[in-house]
């Protein structure tokens, strides 16, 4: 797939990242005659090791990568004056060759409440079961058994995932479940399935699975490097798109513009940041918006950017006993051609080259719950919370607040802490109130920069369940065989002598011992630490919504943008509400329902 310059393609994707990997692979396939062009900011992904090898997900973040573009958020009072960076991926394949390959699906009442004719579950479970492999129970009715996405348990066991379904089983009280994906189970603690080739230990993304498999198609082009400027129209029909050399992918390339044609449809497919963006250099945005960066209004579009939202995620480090096999020191980089430290006596590299299992194929995250919290930690959890809970979570017992989950490992790696064990508690909020938006603006030297408002924490609800989730997971981990206390320096600074503060500790406390106590000032203390420390949970999507245009509506059902023709917008952005789940799911999903959408409108035959 080299760069033949070819002036007119039927099909352009101004982006490449997972739900455009779907379309794009999926069309080729269905009409091989169809000529395609994505156009990636980032750079190809073919077999590189950063992104087939599971065990590397987080180097992705690390401040040097370019494998994903860092979004800056505004400065927030409700984050004690912090703005926040909220990476996306900026590669072939995009999220799905960078993300924790986490598999978690959503209820399917989140789709129905989309309220969208045709995205309706029932319209779009045979769609989710297309989409997979599920290499781990089978006859499950939900489930899919020959799709290009494999789902399996991951290349090894880790101990501190049963740890944690023990304790959330007992001291928890809440039940267990192999399979809490089932579009409906909640409430459950259950194994954590992955996106990991159950025989290779490869990841498994759109990238590999729906558009470089495809290599035999000279119809189907990729050009990677290429960053979207805007749509150009003819009237207001979408003919093509301009756009120019990436200078992080392409640094000192030639930053000049070209142009290239589409004779059907330009989908624009660049996620929750780059998808509004390019509709706004289009013209298509708030008029405010487009005069203050001087740019001419073909369409008035005020929800473009608007209706960004994400899920509230904190991760808080427990140091862990020295017998446990953890991530840690792969991720320190201890050589993954030696035995790791106090791992089963195999190289795993080589195991992972030979049978694909071993720690390479892992990711550290092996148990987790989707949880809703029970009339006891209701009442714990205050007046500030009970509206919402009332008003949305209440009679739909399919909904739940947050995932709580276990690392096997420091996430992310940490250089600053010494060699030795831990594990993290990982909880995320997945239907916060709260939204933000994502608009361009011009610095007042003619540069475009991004206006991003995250809106974290903004209502007053959603701090709550963060809160109470510190204490909870607080009180699992406590009551887990290998941990070992708190890393003082991830957790809320306790006044001396608090009940609450934090320590190293010889071992677990006995499951039936009484919860820590905390005092109002130490409540106080953890609310500053939830302020200090929420982050993004990479979950963006929103800010092309799927609705009438009347609500601030930006696409409608068929993915159509309003006001102009011949040009779609397909990927976490059209999501009108938030979902249940890590979006990986739901990014697939938009992907296999738009290549339906597209192939019935050009009359192609989607078998």
């Amino acid at each position: 797939m080299s760069h033949p310059i070819l002036s007119e393609f039927d099909i352009i994707f101004a982006g490449g990242g997972t739900t455009a990997c779907v379309v794009a692979g999926r069309l080729a396939a269905y009409d091989p005659s169809l000529r395609i062009l994505i156009l990636e900011a980032g750079q190809h992904t073919l077999n590189k090791d950063a992104h087939v090898q599971p065990y590397q997900f987080p180097f992705h973040q690390a401040p040097t990568s370019t494998t994903v573009t860092f979004n800056i958020a505004n400065p927030s009072s409700r984050l004690n004056g912090r703005g926040p960076i909220v990476c996306c991926g900026r590669c072939v394949g995009g999220g799905s060759c960078v993300n924790f390959m986490v598999y978690t699906r959503a209820a399917a009442s989140d789709y129905d409440d989309w309220g969208v004719d045709g995205w309706e579950s029932e319209n779009l479970i045979p769609l989710m079961k297309k989409i997979e492999t599920y290499e781990v129970q089978p006859d499950r009715p939900t489930h899919g058994y020959d799709g290009p996405i494999k789902v399996s348990s991951g290349g090894c066991k880790l101990d501190i995932a049963d740890e944690f379904i023990h304790v959330g089983t007992t001291y928890h009280k809440r039940q267990y479940a192999d399979d809490t994906d089932d579009l409906e189970t909640c409430n459950t603690y259950s194994p954590w399935m992955k996106y990991i080739d159950g025989t290779t230990g490869r990841r498994s993304d759109a990238a590999h699975h729906y558009v470089y498999n495809q290599a035999h198609n000279p119809n189907l082009h990729v050009w990677d490097g290429k960053r979207v400027k805007r749509i150009i129209f003819e009237d207001k029909r979408a003919v093509g798109v301009e756009f120019t050399s990436d200078p992080v992918s392409c640094p000192g390339a030639d930053q000049s513009t070209s142009i290239v044609k589409a004779s059907k449809l330009v989908v624009v497919s660049a996620g929750a940041f780059g998808s509004p963006r390019i509709l706004e250099r289009s013209g298509i945005g708030a008029e405010a918006i487009l005069k203050r960066c001087g740019i001419e209004q073909l369409v008035n579009l005020p929800g473009v950017g608007e209706n960004y939202q994400d899920h509230n995620c904190v991760f808080v480090p427990y140091l862990a006993a020295d017998d446990v096999v953890t991530m840690d020191a792969l991720w320190r980089g201890e050589s993954v051609l030696q035995v790791p430290y106090n791992s089963p006596n195999v190289e795993s590299l080589v195991e992972w080259n030979s049978s694909g299992k071993s720690l390479i194929a892992q990711n550290g995250l092996n148990a987790k719950i989707k949880w809703r919290p029970d009339d006891e930690e209701l009442k714990v959890m205050g007046s500030a919370f009970q509206p919402r809970w009332k008003e949305f979570f209440q009679d739909r017992p399919d909904k739940a607040v947050a995932i709580f989950a276990v690392f096997a490992g420091n996430v992310p790696p940490s250089d600053i802490l010494p060699p030795r064990n831990y594990m993290t508690a990982g909880y995320y909020t997945l239907y916060p109130v709260s939204v933000g938006s994502v608009h361009i603006k011009t610095t007042d030297h003619g540069k475009e920069e991004m206006d991003f408002t995250t809106g974290f924490l903004d209502d007053p609800s959603d701090i709550v369940p963060l809160s109470f989730g510190y204490k909870k997971m607080r009180e699992i981990f406590r009551r887990m065989s290998s941990y070992r206390g708190e890393v003082t320096a991830g957790h809320p600074d306790f006044p001396e002598g608090s009940a609450a503060a934090c320590k190293e500790v010889s071992g677990p406390v006995d499951l039936n011992a009484p919860d820590i106590i905390y005092t109002a000032e130490d409540d106080e203390v953890i609310d500053k630490f939830v302020r200090d420390n929420v982050q993004t949970t990479w979950h963006s999507l929103g800010t092309c919504a799927m609705k009438p245009e009347a609500d601030q509506g930006v696409v409608d059902a068929r993915l159509n943008v309003y006001g102009v023709s011949n040009l779609k917008v397909a990927d976490l952005s059209i999501s009108p509400s938030n979902v249940g789940t890590n979006t990986y799911s739901t990014a697939l999903l938009i992907g296999e329902r738009a290549a339906m959408i597209i192939a019935e409108d050009l009359g192609i035959n989607c078998i």
